[in-house]
């Protein structure tokens, strides 16, 4: 799959699709330049980002026309390794009623395993999403754990 950075990568990452026949092409858009020489102080996605919740074992080309603080593709590439995948189920302590672990059986990047993450790993909750304190090194060494799924 091919994700170009909007503006200057876009026509190349076309061109670099339309040559590698990859039909798979995103695009994102990630304000950072705000004139010549000037810029803001971080590199910011703006909406709509792409939803790579679903990208089990894709290889992504990043393409974009200008690296010169490499910035702007730090965050790229840490929007796309930040995408692990979609809570199923919660598995619950049955003493004392607490969450002690997320499952996600499908729709992550180890699709042929159910992955269960312990509730240590979770950073942050915020609204619908949920952040980790591991990365996706660590959730893929997770031992694959047997579900029983009603």
């Amino acid at each position: 799959m091919i994700l170009g950075i909007a503006r200057g990568g876009l026509l190349p990452a076309g061109a670099v699709g339309y040559a590698l026949s990859v039909k798979n092409v995103y695009t994102m858009n990630v304000e950072f330049y705000t004139g010549v020489d000037e810029r803001l102080e971080v590199p910011r996605i703006l909406p709509p980002a792409p939803d790579f919740v679903d990208v089990s074992h894709a290889k992504i080309l990043i393409v974009d026309d200008v690296a010169d603080t490499g910035h702007t593709l730090n965050s790229v590439v840490e929007f796309c390794e930040g995408k692990v995948g979609e809570v199923d189920e919660l598995v619950v302590d049955p003493d004392s009623g607490e969450i002690t672990h997320l499952l996600m059986r499908k729709g992550h990047l180890w699709g042929a395993k159910d992955v269960a993450i312990p509730v240590t790993a979770i950073d942050l909750v915020d609204a619908d999403e949920v952040y980790l304190n591991i990365d996706n090194e660590a959730v893929a060494a997770l031992p694959s754990v047997p579900v029983k799924w009603y």
